[in-house]
């Protein structure tokens, strides 16, 4: 797509209205179409500004038709991107669910707004994500520290998302962040070491080929009470079984935004 295409993409986006006609009418050509569409909840949308989702998108390489697999989409905020997007370039979404997927199914039903939404299981003992070497571009957003607290979950996540992914397929990574502190066992507080992650991807037959500073928040000082998930979207207030602290500040942490993340773009050798 050239300049004046994806200006008049986005300016017919622009133009139509919030009801769901309007969507199917105006479909989005590009990714930057995508993060403005009226397909997207307003509770999403609100996250963008630590989520960055166009330029973290264009840094990993995301391009017309590709065949994509997104790893547990749990609210949907790169689905309500992605699954419209490549409906418009003539791609393949498929969701990665580590459970019960028909709630996920039933949300993204209408074709005419998302296209084809595909599902698969994915787990300690799933079965391949799609067919050997048939995937483009592979997405896991804040998931690794959750596989590193079962023992060898992670090494089996990445050959499953190594297996899928065509030479040269493209492994992109979003993940709180451990660093400059050191990282605590297994990651308990859901942040991981920049390279830790990087060794244990590269080891599963991955090359890293870019990183960037997207999704840095240089506010998160890794230190909270309940882990990372003190911090937005969760604000976690207690431990499990516990009561609120009576010295608890939410503000604090909203004050804080969401957590300082690596952003990475791995490619598969």
């Amino acid at each position: 797509m050239d300049r004046r295409q994806f200006a008049l993409a986005t300016s017919a986006l622009a133009a139509v209205g919030m009801g769901s006609a309007a969507v199917s009418a105006e479909p989005p050509a590009a990714p930057a179409s995508a993060v403005a569409g009226a397909q997207r909840t307003d509770k999403n949308r609100a996250r963008d500004p630590y989520r960055h989702p166009a330029q973290s998108l264009a840094f990993w390489g995301l391009a017309p038709g590709m065949t994509v697999v997104e790893i547990d989409p749990s609210g949907g905020y790169w689905t309500e991107i992605l699954a419209p997007y490549l409906r418009a370039t003539h791609g393949r979404y498929i969701g990665a669910f580590g459970g019960d997927a028909a709630v996920f199914k039933a949300r993204y039903a209408d074709p005419a707004v998302w296209g084809t939404v595909e599902t698969v299981s994915f787990g300690q003992t799933s079965a391949p994500l799609a067919a050997t070497g048939s995937v483009d571009w592979l997405l896991t957003a804040r998931n690794i520290h959750d596989w590193m607290w079962t023992p060898g979950f992670l090494q089996k996540a990445l050959a499953d998302f190594h297996a899928a992914l065509k030479p040269g397929g493209i492994l992109a990574v979003e993940e709180h962040r451990a660093d400059p502190r050191p990282m605590v066992a297994d990651a308990h507080d859901g942040y991981v070491s920049t390279a830790f992650l990087t060794a244990a991807v590269e080891k599963a037959g991955f090359k890293l080929a870019a990183s960037s500073e997207i999704n840095a928040n240089p506010k998160d000082t890794k230190d909270h009470p309940f882990g990372v998930w003190t911090l937005p979207p969760t604000l976690r207030n207690h431990a499990k079984g516990q009561p609120t602290p009576p010295d608890y500040d939410a503000a604090k942490y909203v004050a804080i935004g969401e957590s300082d993340r690596m952003t990475l773009r791995f490619t598969k050798v």
